[in-house]
């Protein structure tokens, strides 16, 4: 059965100016689909409210981080309005090791970071906003940030968005649904890469052989 050639996992990553989806498109892209696994990020920045330890990011002091950059124990790492933001290694590596694929969103400068650290597993989504003004209305329906730090990210998101031509795949969410819909498609086509089904070569040779 074809469903038992054996597969290399891919990293599945989205990028976007904050407020544009791509924490919304991921998190319902692991909940309707059980062959992907979110990756958990670690951070400095305190949790918001309603966020767990381990299940949105892993909350760790700036020294654990800087310790962690020395160890070499992230395949990225930034530092997003005074935060400080990473990917582990060790999950994420044994993971594609087993055929499982990771899904997260991680800002621009982490992407090509990942570019460089795990460059064929990669697989990379800019998510943009369907105008300036829908995506203004979206930071402030969150209710989560204060005029000023709204302000400050419409300020930084021209900038963000210059760095759409470096992505796999651009994504304009203009209905999340739509959005999402277009994930899904981007996932199944990365499944069926020919480079990433590492036992279709024996698969094929036992069809051959009848």
């Amino acid at each position: 059965m074809s469903s038992l050639i054996r597969r290399r996992g891919f990293l599945l990553v989205l990028s976007s100016p904050s407020g544009a989806g791509k924490t919304t498109i991921t998190r319902q892209l692991v909940a309707s689909d059980p062959g992907l696994a979110l990756s958990v990020s670690v951070t400095t920045r305190p949790p918001r409210d309603g966020e767990v330890e381990g299940r949105d990011y892993y909350f760790i002091n700036p020294c654990g981080f800087d310790e962690m950059i020395a160890q070499g124990e992230l395949l990225e790492h930034a530092t997003v309005f005074g935060n400080c933001y990473g990917t582990p290694r060790g999950p994420i590596e044994k993971a594609l090791a087993a055929g499982r694929d990771i899904v997260g969103d991680v800002d621009w400068q982490g992407t090509q970071q990942l570019a460089k650290s795990v460059p064929r597993d990669l697989v990379s989504v800019f998510v943009l906003p369907p105008s300036l003004a829908a995506l203004e209305a979206r930071l402030r329906a969150r209710a989560q940030d204060s005029t000023a730090v709204v302000a400050s990210r419409m300020a930084k998101s021209a900038e963000e968005m210059s760095h759409w031509p470096e992505y796999d795949y651009v994504i304009v969410n203009d209905t999340i649904d739509d959005a999402v819909a277009k994930a899904r498609a981007i996932v199944t086509a990365e499944r069926l890469r020919r480079v990433r089904q590492t036992g279709l070569a024996e698969f094929v040779n036992g069809l051959r052989a009848g």
